[in-house]
Order: structure tokens, then sequence, then C-alpha cells
């Protein structure tokens, strides 16, 4: 709106057609990383009523206003494109309470999988969750961690550094972690055989 805010409702409605479409062009899942509350029942909701009851919907059930996603919005040029503050939807570093509330309700609302967005700042988050809800749990490894881990290669050895932080964040209950170091990631493990 003219204040900057993200308006949740007509957020929520091109959400649902977003869904949708994504849906009917053959998707297995969506996954809206919008924060926007009422979100995932409204989704679930559509793609119930059209046909698409198996698509998986990953929530970014917890999405910290975080300073680490500095280099991919550098990276996309968002910072000249959006208006208004992410933090008026997104989720204060400080909060701890409100990701088990946000959780619990994208639960509740028929979430497949849940999302904690940053990774490795937010271990004791994910542990959490983890040990609340066997539900399965992602964690995505963010830009900011990426250039961290970059920057300190120069010093330390990148491989190992890497490996001990998604160790880390295995460990404390994701799943499935998504991380710019996927390739490398990869290469490495495959190279270890």
């Amino acid at each position: 709106d003219d204040n900057g805010y993200v308006l949740n409702d007509p957020t929520v409605a091109v959400l649902q057609r977003q869904a949708l479409c994504l849906a009917q062009a053959g998707s297995d899942m969506v996954a809206p990383s919008d924060m926007m509350d009422g979100r995932i029942g409204a989704i679930r909701s559509t793609l119930e009523k059209n046909g698409f009851s198996e698509t998986i919907i990953i929530s970014y059930a917890v999405k910290y206003a975080s300073s680490f996603y500095g280099p991919f919005r550098e990276a996309v040029h968002s910072k000249t494109l959006l208006k208004g503050d992410k933090r008026n939807y997104q989720m204060s570093p400080a909060n701890r309470d409100e990701a088990l509330r946000e959780a619990q309700l994208d639960i509740d609302e028929g979430a497949d999988v849940l999302l904690v967005k940053p990774a490795g700042l937010y271990l004791d988050i994910i542990a959490e969750l983890h040990q609340r809800w066997r539900v399965p749990l992602f964690a995505y490894q963010v830009s900011g961690e990426y250039v961290m881990l970059k920057m300190a290669s120069k010093y330390l050895v990148e491989r190992d550094c890497v490996l001990e932080s998604l160790l880390a964040i295995k460990r404390a209950g994701a799943g499935a972690i998504f991380t710019y170091y996927a390739l490398d990631v990869a290469r490495w493990l495959t190279d270890d055989r």
C-alpha cells in the first residue's frame, strides 16, 4: 500500500492463483515464501477444489527478516525494485515464540513441509521444530551464509567449513537443505567415494 505495507488478503489471492497455475503446469510442489497470514490454508483449499490434492506445499513457515539475504537482493536488484520494509511481514530475529506459532498455524492449514530461512543462525529454531512436530523440515542456507563461508575460505579450508556448517544444520533436524554450495557439495561427496 502507500505506507509500504504488503496487503495480506490481496496477496493471498494472488498466491492462490500462482499456486494453481503452477500445479496446472505440472509442478509437484509449491513453496510460497511471502509470509502472509492464512496463505497455506487458502492455497490448500484452492488446490483441493481444483483436483490437485497431491500437490505438496512447502511452507516458508519461519522466515526471518535477516541481513543475510543481502547478496541475493543485491544480485537481483530488489533493493531498488521493492518498496517498503520486509520487517513488517518477516519475523524479527529476536522472536522465537512467533516461529513456533507460525509453524503450528501452517501445519494446521495443511502444509506438507516446513522451511526455516536462514538456516545456520537459527539452529535452535530448527531443533525446536524438529522436536515438536515430526513433519518434514527443510532449511535454507541463504546467500549471506554462502558469502560468509566463501570469504572465510581465504583463511580456512572451504570444503571442511562448508560440510561442517551443513552437518550442523542436519544435526539440528533439517531433513533437506537448500544451499548455494549444492554443486560443490555434490562434487566433494562424490570425490570422497
